[in-house]
């Protein structure tokens, strides 16, 4: 909600009157309610200022407010609020800055509320923080102020709404030809493998990509805390965690889904995003004869998988040293992707686990990539190509 004045003869104080006085007197938001409500302040009352006020609160009440027409730019990721004054969104090539402003944090708190509520959840100063999908399928965290500064903060993940090929990010730059093929090879021979990144690096859209190049008879079935993967197969079972309700019940956690998932006949099973228990789970699936068992995680570079995965598994009550059995056994290759000083996310590594004489797994680099698309092999090259070799 822009602090300039929103329309000719209108501005945010007349936008603030009109919802006080509407407010007094519930009803559905029409224009000429509006109307009425401005001739009652005494402002001059024309056509364009009735609109512009009007416009001004169904954009209060409907959808992401002042922040829909960021969320339908194309190629928009991410829309970020850090309070009234700065909105940020980002189209793939880094944040940029809008020119989107709220006159104050009240505003941004009565979004933020709005928006939880739709959703079924319940943010105020007893619980300042949420995180939810909303109905269209963006995902949405709050945290209100003063717990954040320099005011409340709103972050809104958009749900990718066209489908990315393995060939649509090789045009794109975030796959070389070379990637882009040998991740067709990966996915045809059922290798088991996690695309490990940090935030905002491309996992759920690689993911996405690679699960949509699985042939059109196998089973699908997807699980996750926020559903994000939308994978262009014809055979996608999605399983979705759920979050406790106000009176704390009724929680799902992933954990739980995973095992659920087993037993629904699953090709290919997916965990969209491994961030606790569920790891054990996926491992000890993996190790059962699950084929092309596939998830993300979480994770600065491709040798600091084994860590990760150790502590997650510990603290689901897996010791380390079963924990990286589990994974040497399990995971073929992990796929790991960077965001560069460009802004472009891309593929850097493919590495392989190996378990050394102490029983601990490190990575082993198989092929490395550079950001102009030139390749590496590494020490892991020759495991790599024994793997797709005999699953040909």
């Amino acid at each position: 909600m822009s602090a300039l004045p929103i329309g000719p003869g209108g501005t945010d104080a007349d936008v603030d009157r009109v919802r006080d006085r509407l407010a007094a007197r519930p009803g559905e938001l029409t224009p000429h309610r509006v109307a009425e409500a401005l001739r009652e302040t005494g402002r001059p009352v024309g056509d364009a200022t009735v609109l512009a006020v009007y416009e001004s609160l169904r954009r209060d009440v409907v959808g992401a407010g002042p922040l829909e027409p960021l969320l339908r730019l194309p190629g928009v990721t991410d829309v970020l609020v850090n309070g009234p004054d700065a909105v940020h969104l980002d189209r793939g090539a880094g944040l940029e800055l809008t020119a989107v402003r709220f006159p104050d944090d009240t505003a941004v708190r009565r979004l933020a509320q709005r928006l939880a509520a739709a959703a079924g959840r319940r943010l105020d100063d007893a619980t300042p923080y949420a995180d939810v999908r909303l109905a269209d399928g963006t995902r949405f965290h709050a945290v209100l102020s003063p717990v954040s500064r320099p005011g409340t903060v709103v972050s809104l993940r958009v749900p990718r709404r066209e489908h990315f090929s393995l060939e649509e990010l090789v045009r794109r730059h975030a796959l070389s030809p070379e990637g882009g093929r040998l991740l067709e090879a990966v996915v045809a021979a059922r290798l088991a493998f996690l695309v490990s990144g940090g935030t905002g690096t491309g996992k759920t859209t690689l993911l996405a990509a690679l699960l949509s190049a699985v042939p059109p008879g196998e089973r699908l079935v997807l699980v996750e805390d926020s559903s994000e993967l939308r994978p262009a197969h014809p055979h996608v079972v999605g399983l979705e965690g759920r979050p406790a309700n106000v009176e704390g019940a009724g929680a799902i956690d992933v954990r739980t889904l995973v095992r659920q998932a087993l037993r629904m006949r699953p090709d290919r099973l997916v965990v969209g995003e491994v961030r606790g228990g569920e790891v054990v789970d996926l491992l000890a699936a993996l190790n059962t004869g699950h084929e092309g068992g596939c998830g993300t995680l979480h994770a600065n570079s491709a040798a600091d998988v084994p860590a990760r995965v150790e502590a997650l598994a510990l603290a689901a009550g897996l010791d380390r040293a079963a924990a990286h059995g589990q994974l040497a056994s399990g995971i073929d290759l992990v796929l790991h992707l960077v965001r560069g000083r460009d802004g472009v996310r891309r593929l850097r590594e493919v590495a392989l686990p190996r378990r050394e004489p102490d029983g601990l797994v490190v990575m082993e680099t198989a092929v490395s990539f550079e950001p102009g698309g030139r390749s590496r092999t590494g020490p892991g090259a020759d495991r790599l190509g024994d793997l797709l070799d005999r699953s040909t």
